[in-house]
């Protein structure tokens, strides 16, 4: 591989990277806020041995050295071109490595959202046996993933009458009949992505991908307290809010 090409894809890489978690937020697309720093590293990195590469090669005596690499490259070149080899030029396939290096920096994929959400099934809850006693305030902040456990868990049944308030994306039901508020969690990357949905009632879906905290109690059916119990609300308010920067985490309401 030529050494320019080289020297180029690497200082592309890591402004690429460093342009999607040190400068913008386009990281948080595609791993957990955690693995940032690494990001910012592996960037840093990339462009210090960029910059090394290319001074390496305007060192005094880079040029004689070049020259008589050049040399000795041309005489295997005749001797393996009775062979049908050509080894001056960079294979074509290694120009397609520019691609991801370029798209970090002018062209991101879009973010996972209702689309990836509606073709999936919810996350699984984790099992759990004891629940805190929720606050005296009202409605009670609460998590998708903390709803779903409370409803389907929780013995003492006391989400039951009580007003809660969550926040999430609009997911379209696929049949067409409703709508789901929303949570895409990644446990490390996109790669590993699950979405955690609650089932709302009476209240107009938004475009899919909108923002909103919802306001309202639970929606009978089942068992509450047993796996029989629906995850579902039946909404009060229905209020548009901004995406939050960091979306890819089940997060209490902002207000």
């Amino acid at each position: 591989m030529k050494r320019p090409f080289q020297v180029t894809l690497l200082v592309l890489s890591g402004l690429g990277l460093l342009h999607a978690s040190l400068f913008t937020d386009l990281s948080l697309r595609f791993v957990k806020e955690g693995m940032r720093p690494m990001l910012v590293a592996s960037g840093v990195l990339l462009l210090v041995l960029g910059v090394a590469e290319a001074w390496s090669n305007q060192k005094p005596g880079s040029a004689d050295a070049a020259d008589s690499h050049d040399q000795d490259h041309d005489q295997d070149h005749d001797q393996d071109h009775g062979h049908g080899h050509d080894h001056s030029t960079v294979p074509r396939i290694a120009w397609l490595l520019f691609l991801p290096a370029l798209s970090l920096l002018f062209y991101a994929p879009p973010a996972l959202g209702a689309y990836t959400a509606a073709r999936e099934a919810p996350k699984a809850v984790t099992e759990q046996r004891y629940f805190d006693p929720l606050p005296a305030t009202s409605p009670v902040l609460l998590t998708l993933t903390q709803f779903t456990s409370r409803v389907q868990q929780d013995h003492k049944r006391d989400i039951g009458g009580r007003s809660i308030r969550m926040t999430g994306f609009v997911t379209p039901d696929k049949g067409g009949d409703g709508w789901y508020l929303t949570r895409i969690i990644f446990t490390c990357c996109a790669a590993d992505a699950q979405s955690v949905k609650v089932r709302i009632h009476g209240a107009a879906a938004l475009p899919a991908d909108t923002w909103v905290t919802v306001t309202g109690t639970w929606h009978p059916g089942g068992t509450l307290g047993t796996s029989s119990a629906p995850a579902a609300l039946d909404a009060r308010t229905v209020k548009k809010v901004a995406k939050p920067v960091n979306a890819y985490t089940d997060a209490l309401p902002l207000f």
